[in-house]
C-alpha cells in the first residue's frame, strides 16, 4: 500500500465558504442575503473552489519538496545537539609531577547487551599539578587573617575559630600552588571539645580564593564531620582558583568558614582544634562532549564540476566538521573551511558547506547571472583530487543525556589515572528536528519575522534558539508605576526524571542555554523593551498521603500510581506526549488540588490523610504543613520526597 499523503491544509470547499461568510458578517453586516442565488455568494463559491484546488495540490507536495520550499525561506531542519557534561579523573595516588588529561580522551558508559556504549570526548585539556600544605591561618569575623604556620609546624595545636565560634570565622589553608579544576584531599587531625555540631550537617562551607572573591567548593567527602574528628576532606576546587598573597605569603588559598545554622541545625558551641594537616591533589575535572571522534574519513574523488557533493560515513556530525582536506594529484594538500553559506564566497575561496543531519559536504555552485554570465561561488577542486573529511565527532541526540556516575569506562588509557566518573548528569542533548516541528516553526517564523511583540513571539524565538529547553514561559515583570516594565523569559531545561532527588539542580538552565536564548530575544525585541532571560524559581513541596485501596487491588501498585500522579501534577515540565501541561507558572497550590489527584488514581477507594509541607530543595528541611501555598509570578513547584501509605479498605 502507498504511504499516506501529508495533509498540509485540511480545509475543504464548504469550510472555505463558511469561513468567508463569517468574515462577511463581521466586516459587512449590511449584507444579509447569503443564499446561493446571490451574485456575491456565487463569487465566494468560485474563489473557494479555486482555493480548494490549490490546497489539494499543496497536499500532494512531497516532504522533500516541502523542505526545499522552506529552505528558500531560510527555514532548515535543525541538526541534533550534543550533550555536555563534566568528567572527574581520579589519580591512582598523589603524584610528584603534573598529570595531563589530553583533549580527545574518550570516556564511555559500560556496554549493556547489544547496545552501543555512549562515548564522550574531552574538550579541554586538564592539568593535575601536585600540591602540598604550605600555610595556615585563622580569621575571626570582620578581622584580617593571622598566619600561624610556624607555630603549627612546631607542634602547637591550632584553635580554628573564636571561642565560641561566630558566623564568618575562618580557617585558612595555603597550598603550594593553585589547583584550578582539581580535586584536593586535606587529611586533618582534629577534634572538637565539648558539645559540637551534627557531623552530618555541619554549618560550614569550604571556599577557594579565585582572584576577586571566595568561591564555594563542592565537598565530595568530609570524613571529619565538620572538623569534629580526624579524617579526610575531599574538595573540588573551582576553575578560577589562583595563587595570591594573604599576610605576605603567596599560596593557593582555601578556607573553611562558619555559616548561619538552618532551623534545627546545631551550631558550633566550641571551636575545633587542628593538630596536623596534610594536603595533596588526587584528581581533576574537565568538560566533555558527547560524540565519538572520527579521525580519517575518505569522501571520494573530485570530478572537477561545480556544486559536487560528498557524504561522510558517520552521521550526524553534531557541528564538529569544520574543514575538509583536498589532496591534488600533484601531491599537495589543501584545507577547505566549512561556512554557513556560499553567499560571500568568491571563485577562489576554499569553502564548503556541511549538512550536519545528512552529513553532506557540498562545494560551491556556479550560478547563471541575469546578464548571461556565470558566477562561481567558492572554488572547485581539480579533477582527480582526493577529498578527505577533517576530524569530526559522530554523536548527539538525547541519548547523550546520561545520568550521573554512568561514564566510568576510560577508553583512552592515561598514565597514573585510575578511574573516571561524571559527578552530575550530562545535559543539552537534543535529537534532530522532525519534519512536523520544522513546519510548526516555519509558521511561527512567518508570523513573527524574527520580531517579538507578544509573549508567544518571545517564547517561539527563544525555543528556536534554545532547543534543549523543555519549557519556555514569557511573563511581564513591572518595575513600578514610574519605570518601564521588564519582559522575563524563563527557561526550564528538559531533564530525564523529575522524581530524582537532585533533579532541581538539573532544572537550573546552563550558561550556554541562557546565552543562546538571550542573543535571540535581544535581536528580536522592539526598541525600548527590556528583556531578562533566566530560569524560574522553584518551591519544593512534600506530600504525605494515606490512602485506602479498593478490595483486591495490589497495594504496591496503588502506591506507585499515587506517587506518579503527584509527581506529574507538580512537574514543571509538560508530558512528553503533550497530554499534560506543566504546573501553571505562579499559580497557588491548594490541598484540594492534591486530594483530587490522589483520589483519581486507579485502585484508590478513599484518601484518609493528606498533608502538604513546603520544603527547602537544597537542605531538605520541611516547614509546617499548610493548606494553601502561594508563590511568586516566576515560581514553579517541584516535588520533593513524597510519602504515600496504602492500606486496605475496611
Amino acid at each position: 500500500m502507498s504511504l499516506p499523503s501529508p495533509d498540509l491544509d485540511d480545509r475543504r470547499f464548504q469550510d472555505l465558504v463558511d469561513d468567508a461568510k463569517r468574515f462577511i458578517q463581521r466586516r459587512c453586516p449590511e449584507w444579509t442575503d447569503h443564499n446561493v442565488s446571490d451574485p456575491g455568494v456565487a463569487l465566494v463559491e468560485a474563489f473557494a473552489q479555486m482555493v480548494d484546488q490549490l490546497s489539494y495540490r499543496l497536499n500532494r507536495v512531497p516532504d522533500k519538496i516541502h523542505l526545499e520550499f522552506l529552505d528558500l525561506l531560510g527555514v532548515q531542519l535543525m541538526a541534533p545537539q550534543a550533550a555536555r557534561g563534566e568528567l572527574t579523573f581520579w589519580l591512582s595516588a598523589p603524584q610528584a609531577a603534573t598529570v595531563t588529561v589530553p583533549v580527545g580522551a574518550e570516556v564511555a558508559t559500560p556496554r549493556a547487551g547489544n547496545a552501543d556504549a555512549c562515548v564522550f570526548t574531552v574538550e579541554q585539556a586538564l592539568d593535575i599539578p601536585p600540591a602540598s600544605f604550605r600555610q595556615l591561618g585563622t580569621a575571626t569575623a570582620g578581622q584580617a587573617p593571622a598566619l600561624i604556620t610556624e607555630r603549627f609546624l612546631a607542634g602547637e595545636p591550632v584553635v580554628c575559630f573564636a571561642q565560641p565560634p561566630a558566623v564568618d570565622d575562618s580557617l585558612l589553608v595555603g597550598l603550594s600552588q593553585a589547583v584550578p579544576r582539581c580535586a584536593v584531599a586535606l587529611r586533618i587531625d582534629c577534634s572538637l571539645d565539648g558539645v559540637g555540631v551534627d557531623p552530618r550537617r555541619p554549618p560550614r562551607v569550604w571556599e577557594a580564593w579565585c582572584g576577586e572573591s571566595w568561591v564555594a567548593c563542592e565537598i565530595a567527602d568530609d570524613g571529619t564531620g565538620g572538623l569534629n574528628r580526624p579524617g579526610e576532606v575531599v574538595l573540588h576546587v573551582p576553575a578560577g582558583h589562583t595563587a595570591s598573597l594573604i599576610g605576605r605569603r603567596r599560596a593557593g588559598w582555601l578556607r573553611c568558614r562558619v555559616v548561619d545554622s538552618a532551623p534545627g541545625q546545631p551550631a558550633y558551641s566550641a571551636s575545633p582544634r587542628v593538630s596536623a594537616l596534610e594536603a595533596y591533589t588526587i584528581g581533576g575535572t574537565t568538560g566533555a562532549v558527547h560524540g565519538e571522534p572520527v579521525a580519517h574519513d575518505e569522501l571520494g574523488i573530485s570530478d572537477g564540476t561545480p556544486g559536487q557533493s560528498f557524504t561522510v560515513q558517520h552521521t550526524p556530525t553534531v557541528g564538529s566538521l569544520r574543514s575538509v582536506v583536498v589532496e591534488t594529484r600533484a601531491g599537495g594538500a589543501q584545507t577547505w573551511d566549512a561556512v554557513a553559506t556560499f553567499a560571500d564566497s568568491g571563485p577562489d575561496d576554499r569553502h564548503v558547506t556541511v549538512d550536519e543531519v545528512s552529513g553532506t559536504v557540498r562545494f560551491g555552485p556556479a550560478v547563471r547571472q541575469p546578464g548571461g554570465g556565470v558566477r562561481q561561488f567558492g572554488a572547485v577542486p581539480t579533477v582527480g583530487a582526493r577529498i578527505t573529511a577533517g576530524t569530526y565527532r559522530r554523536g548527539g541526540g538525547r541519548e547523550g543525556n546520561v545520568a550521573a556516575h554512568t561514564l566510568t569506562v576510560l577508553r583512552t588509557p592515561i598514565s597514573l589515572v585510575a578511574s573516571v566518573e561524571n559527578r552530575a548528569g550530562a545535559v543539552g542533548g537534543v535529537d534532530a528536528e522532525t519534519l512536523d516541528n520544522v513546519r510548526l516553526r516555519a509558521g511561527h517564523w512567518l508570523r513573527t519575522q524574527d520580531r517579538a511583540v507578544t509573549a508567544r513571539d518571545y517564547e517561539a524565538i527563544a525555543a528556536a534558539a534554545c532547543r534543549e529547553a523543555g519549557r519556555i514561559e514569557c511573563v511581564a515583570d513591572p518595575s513600578g508605576p514610574d519605570g518601564p516594565g521588564l519582559v522575563r523569559v524563563l527557561l526550564v531545561p528538559r531533564v530525564r526524571d523529575v522524581r530524582e532527588e537532585d533533579s532541581w539542580r538539573e532544572l537550573v538552565p546552563t550558561q550556554r542555554m541562557l546565552e543562546s536564548a538571550a542573543r535571540a530575544v535581544e535581536a528580536a525585541r522592539p526598541l525600548g523593551v527590556r528583556v531578562s532571560v533566566s530560569g524560574p524559581a522553584y518551591q519544593g513541596v512534600t506530600v504525605v498521603a494515606g490512602v485506602e485501596a479498593v478490595k483486591g487491588a495490589d497495594r504496591q501498585q496503588v502506591e506507585e500510581r499515587v506517587l506518579r500522579a503527584l509527581y506529574e501534577c507538580l512537574s514543571p515540565l509538560p508530558a512528553a506526549d503533550g497530554t499534560r501541561p506543566g504546573w501553571p507558572l505562579g499559580r497557588a497550590l491548594r490541598l484540594s488540588d492534591l486530594y483530587t489527584v490522589a483520589a483519581g488514581c486507579q485502585g484508590v477507594e478513599s484518601v484518609s490523610k493528606l498533608q502538604m509541607y513546603p520544603a527547602d530543595l537544597s537542605t531538605g528541611e520541611r516547614q509546617a504543613p499548610t493548606e494553601r501555598l502561594h508563590v511568586g509570578p516566576a515560581t514553579l513547584f517541584l516535588s520533593y520526597r513524597h510519602q504515600v501509605a496504602v492500606k486496605k479498605a475496611r
